[in-house]
């Protein structure tokens, strides 16, 4: 019998970690999904967890511009905690693996899901604020060279990714306290 306490926050984690993997294959990878869209010197670039449109995939970069208001250290360090995003979804990963034993066979599977969306909420939220501040930022520099700066849906994709990572994180702490109990046969 299957303890139905612990899939709604299944669910939610479930969501979460599908969306965090899109938010950690964006540019370069992917450049459908981006943080920030801009036009600099002519060409469309788009910024992501691992870099721009057309730079290799890195952990932490510089931004491809002449400004040295932006090209600073603190944002160049800035752009290293990002990480937190793929991080983050191998969290809600793990989670879901918990959850599906939580929902399958035992209380201590809910247990684990629970504590595995707490760790990938924190991640989410550090790297979900740092990432607005950041390009929040870099949009505003770059706006005030006149070049145009929009910004990307992955920010939204990680805003959906943290909800979802705490309404999972909260109905699997309802889901804890579930019926367990198989029933008996004689």
């Amino acid at each position: 019998m299957a303890a139905t306490g612990a899939l709604p926050g299944l669910f939610f984690c479930f969501a979460a970690m599908v969306l965090l993997i899109f938010v950690s294959v964006s540019a370069p990878v992917w450049d459908r999904i981006s943080f920030l869209n801009t036009n600099v010197g002519g060409s469309s670039l788009q910024f992501g967890v691992f870099g721009y449109t057309g730079s290799q995939r890195t952990v932490g970069y510089y931004f491809p511009t002449n400004n040295s208001q932006i090209n600073t250290n603190v944002i160049h360090n800035l752009t290293y905690v990002l990480i937190l995003y793929p991080v983050a979804a191998g969290l809600s990963g793990l989670s879901v693996l918990f959850g599906i034993c939580g929902a399958s066979y035992h209380r201590a599977g809910t247990v684990f899901m629970s504590l595995l969306a707490a760790l990938a909420t924190l991640c989410t939220l550090v790297a979900w604020v740092i990432s607005m501040a950041l390009f929040g930022i870099v949009r505003e520099r770059l706006r005030g060279d006149g070049i145009q700066a929009n910004w990307g849906n992955a920010n939204w994709l990680a805003l959906g990714a943290l909800v979802s990572l705490l309404v999972g994180f909260c109905a699997s702490i309802c889901g804890v306290f579930g019926n367990y109990r198989r029933k008996r046969t004689f």
